[in-house]
Formats: structure tokens, C-alpha cells, sequence
């Protein structure tokens, strides 16, 4: 039934793409989608510099849906990719991490404010993020400031991917050798991406091989390409140079079936179900713990907006939240004492209902006996016959 439903409604699912610009973002999300969903932008054209100036961030978010048909069976999935164009462009990258964060957010609190409405929106959709894949720049060595800044603010918000765009720019060796390094990265900077998380009393074996071979190719080395190629008389995606061909499905080119993979079929429900137990849930703790706090030091008031006018806000939020179960607990209360009324009124009509039939049966039954009684002669009628006689 899940599997109908599934194909028929579709699999809802955000991924994030996140990384400086040139390192392949547009070229795997098309690889990915098998077709072109985000536009290549020219290569000419001056990257994203608004921030320099005017201390606005240079990134843009910029989500789009695509339909996807994930099995033969017509599973489908719609896959909401969030561009991040600019990221990285600027000097000072302050105002982007804002940006980005606080996009996580607003989805957070969209999910926070649909929750405490008394009439929910049946037609509500949710737009978390449920997994952002940075694109590390394919340089051979380990992170970049800019890199360790960004995973380690936004890990609390959404299940973060390491990958390194372009791989093919770089040989087997320096490519080994930057995996570890980054790794060795983030293990010392102790930033908690997701790392395919299994437990080996509790797990199957194949979950715990899929899984633990899925950590050992972290980070993914991408490779993407819009372009089909025959190779060998194979028609494939693949990226052609003076040296060779590099094929975009073959694992011992790149890791981008793996990714593809997890993304969209084994570890799909597993980010869903992480963002919204720990990561959401982490987020909604935090909110209302300072709406609490607020309240208690009596910072809140007037100043704070309420749910139903669309505004969030936390204090108002926990205040919502408290008046609702009051007020359920009311009409609760309500409807048992008229249920109670109900069946107490039933039980007397059924009483007297009973004490009616009683009476005509007592009745009834009083008749039949006179009926079947014969009569006695009386005195008269007996002195009448002696004399006759």
C-alpha cells in the first residue's frame, strides 16, 4: 500500500547543493536529474559580488522541483534541489553562512508554525532540507577555512555530505590522498556530517557492509556529465579528453552511482527520518526553551507576533501551544458531559418504557385469568332449581 501510494503521490525529498562556484554543482544536479534542471551559467559573466559593497550576502537560494521516476514499478519522487550560486565568491562569506542558515531555519519554523494552527493546511508541503552536499574544490589537499566554517555551522540543521567536485582533475594517487586528508579534517575539527551511521548488534549484515563501504568512499569523489557517449559500443555518460574517457557510472571512475544511490533509494528514508527526530526536534527544543526563558524574564509581550497572523514567534508559539491543550481538554470535558447526558436520558425513556410494558403485561396476564376462571351459581339460582325439581 506504501509502495501505491508512494507512486502515486510521490516521495517528497529537498537536497541542498552548496559549494564555491566552478566545482561542478550545476553539471551533478543535471547528471542526477538526467536532464537539465539548473542552467549553466556563462563562464564570462562576473561571479556573484553584490555582498563586496554593500555587506549583503552574494548567495542566492534558489529551489526548484523536478519530478523523478525512481523504479519500473513508477515509484516516483519529487525532488526539490536548492541551488546556493555565489557561495564562496566573496572575501567576507559572514553574510552567506547567515543566509544559508537562515533559509534551514524558515523551513524549521514553517513546519513549527503549521503544527501549533488549530486548522492545519491539508495542503501544506514540507520544504525541509533533508541533505546538503558540499562541494569541496578538487585542490589535493585537505579543507579550506571556508569549508570547515560552513559544515560545522549548518551540521546542527541539516545532515551534511562532503563530496569533491571535478574529480577527474585530479590522478587515483592525489585523489586518495585527498580523501584522507579531509577526512583527517573533519574528524580534528570534529564536524558531525553523516557519516552513514550503523550498528553492528542491530543491523543486518548487509546493512552494516552497505553502510560501512558507503563511509569508506567518503568523501565522494563526483564526477557528472550532461553528455552521452559510445564507448566500447555502449552508449554512456561520459566526459572525453586527449587521454581517455572517463565514464560517469563506472565506479572505478567515480563515485557518483553511490551517491546517486544513497541519495535516492537506500538511505532516502533514513535522512528523512533523521531530520525530522534529531535535527528538527534538537531545533523545536531550542525554540521553545528560549520562548520559555523569554517569557520567565519577561522580555515577551506586545512585541511578538502570533501563529494564526502567519508571523512566528517563540513565546507566542508556546503560548498557542498551552491555550490549545486547555481548550481541547475543554471541549473534551464538554463532549463527556454530554454523552453522559445522553445516556442518562436514554436509560430513563428505556426505564419507563419498561415500566409501561410491565403494567399492560400485569394487565394482560389479570384478563387471561379471569377468562379461563369458570363462574360459580350463585343462591338464587340454586333454591330455583330445588323447587323445580
Amino acid at each position: 500500500m506504501r509502495r501505491k501510494k508512494n507512486a502515486k503521490k510521490g516521495i517528497q525529498f529537498c537536497l541542498m547543493v552548496c559549494g564555491a562556484s566552478g566545482t561542478g554543482r550545476t553539471t551533478f544536479v543535471n547528471t542526477l536529474c538526467q536532464k537539465t534542471v539548473l542552467p549553466h551559467i556563462d563562464s564570462d559573466a562576473p561571479p556573484y559580488l553584490d555582498g563586496e559593497n554593500t555587506g549583503e550576502p552574494s548567495v542566492k537560494i534558489k529551489p526548484v522541483t523536478v519530478e523523478l521516476e525512481l523504479d519500473e514499478e513508477g515509484t516516483r519522487v519529487s525532488l526539490t534541489i536548492v541551488d546556493t550560486p555565489g557561495f564562496g565568491d566573496s572575501i567576507d562569506n559572514e553574510a552567506s553562512f547567515g543566509e544559508i542558515s537562515s533559509y534551514l531555519e524558515r523551513q524549521y519554523d514553517d513546519i513549527l508554525a503549521a503544527e501549533s494552527r488549530i486548522k492545519r493546511n491539508p495542503r501544506f508541503r514540507d520544504n525541509r532540507v533533508h541533505v546538503l552536499l558540499y562541494f569541496v574544490q578538487p585542490t589535493g589537499h585537505g579543507l579550506r577555512e571556508l569549508d570547515i566554517e560552513l559544515m560545522r555551522r549548518l551540521s546542527p540543521r541539516v545532515n551534511v555530505i562532503p563530496v569533491i567536485g571535478k574529480a577527474d582533475s585530479l590522478t587515483p594517487l592525489e585523489l586518495a590522498e585527498s580523501k584522507k586528508l579531509i577526512i583527517e579534517d573533519i574528524e580534528h575539527y570534529r564536524i558531525p556530517v553523516y557519516n552513514f551511521p550503523y550498528d553492528i548488534e542491530e543491523d543486518d549484515e548487509d546493512t552494516v557492509e552497505e553502510n560501512a563501504e558507503l563511509r569508506g568512499l567518503m568523501p565522494f569523489a563526483i564526477v557528472g556529465s550532461e553528455d552521452i557517449v559510445e564507448v566500447d559500443g555502449r552508449r554512456v555518460r561520459a566526459r572525453q579528453y586527449p587521454w581517455g574517457t572517463v565514464e560517469v557510472d563506472n565506479p572505478r571512475h567515480s563515485d557518483f552511482l553511490a551517491i546517486r544511490s544513497a541519495l535516492l533509494h537506500s538511505h532516502l528514508a533514513d535522512l528523512k527520518e533523521i531530520t525530522q527526530a534529531f535535527l528538527y526536534e534538537n531545533y523545536r527544543t531550542e525554540k521553545l526553551s528560549k520562548s520559555v526563558s523569554n517569557a520567565a524574564d519577561g522580555s515577551g509581550g506586545a512585541a511578538y507576533g502570533s501563529v494564526e497572523d502567519g508571523s512566528l514567534d517563540p513565546q507566542s508559539l508556546a503560548t498557542q501551544s498551552v491555550r490549545l491543550k486547555e481548550e481541547q481538554l475543554r471541549r473534551e470535558e464538554e463532549k463527556l458531559r454530554e454523552i453522559e447526558s445522553k445516556v442518562q436520558r436514554e436509560i430513563n425513556e428505556k426505564r419507563q418504557e419498561l415500566l409501561a410494558r410491565e403494567s399492560q403485561l400485569k394487565e394482560l396476564e389479570s384478563r387471561m385469568m379471569r377468562e379461563q376462571t369458570p363462574s360459580q351459581p350463585t343462591v338464587e339460582e340454586d333454591e330455583s332449581e330445588a323447587g323445580a325439581s
